[in-house]
Parts: structure tokens; sequence; C-alpha cells
């Protein structure tokens, strides 16, 4: 009995190991020059169908702490993705603007790309494959 009972023990144990494998792989992002702790950041991972159409297929968001944030996106399928970010200053949850059309809030992407004009998907994609990612991100 004690042999019947060990048995079920050790399938059962390892039917649980096996549900919590990784399904996909893990983003850290890194973003070090937040201008103050005020609100928060905000971060979204994009396919080319979401990318600047709102909620992007993952989103996360953090408090700041001395101008720096961190933030994870887990089980990630392989594909072709871009991260977007912005500092949420007053918590409203979307870009403020002047009325000049500029950005009051600061934002960044995956790729750093720092030109003038709205967000480009070609210039922040990236390609995950089988390996865990590292983002340093700038605003």
């Amino acid at each position: 009995m004690k042999t019947l009972a060990l048995t079920f023990t050790f399938v059962f144990t390892s039917l649980l190991t096996l549900a919590q494998e990784k399904t996909g792989i893990t983003i850290e992002v890194s973003i070090e020059n937040v201008t103050s702790d005020e609100g928060k950041v905000v971060a979204s991972l994009h396919t080319p169908d979401t990318f600047m159409k709102g909620p992007g297929i993952q989103n996360t968001q953090s408090s700041i702490e001395d101008g720096k944030v961190s933030l994870t996106f887990e089980n990630v399928v392989p594909g072709t993705y871009a991260i977007m970010a912005m500092h949420d200053v007053n918590e409203n949850n979307r870009m403020d603007y002047q009325e000049n059309g500029m950005p009051k809030e600061s934002y960044g992407m995956s790729g750093n790309d720092m030109s003038f004009g709205p967000p480009n998907f070609e210039a922040a994609k990236f390609e995950v494959g089988e390996e865990d990612l590292t983002f340093d991100i700038r605003f």
C-alpha cells in the first residue's frame, strides 16, 4: 500500500512539474532615465496589427524609483514585436498632448528610435525566438 501511495505521489508531482513548464520567453525591459518618480510607467508589447492602435497583446506598468523602472513581459511566443513605453505622470492611462500636437509625457520604444514624427513599427521591431531578451529603453 505504501508503495502504491508513493507511486501516485511521484506521478502527481511529475505532472505538476510538467504543467508549470515555461510556455514562452520572458522579455525584461529597463528604463533608467525617467525624469521624475511622479506617476507610473506603462508599457505594451505590440504586433504589427496592434502598434499605435490601442493596447498591445500584453500590457504592464510599474512605479518609478529613483528615475528607474523594470518591466517584464512573460510567456511571449516567437514572432515579430515592438515595445512602446510611456511615463504616465498624471496616471490617466493615456498620452497627453500639447496644443501643437507634441507629447507632454516622455515615451520610448524598443529600437530607441529618436527621430521626429510618430513612432514607427519598422524602427522598433525585434524578433522573438527561443531565448529570453532584455531591452534598455530610453525616453
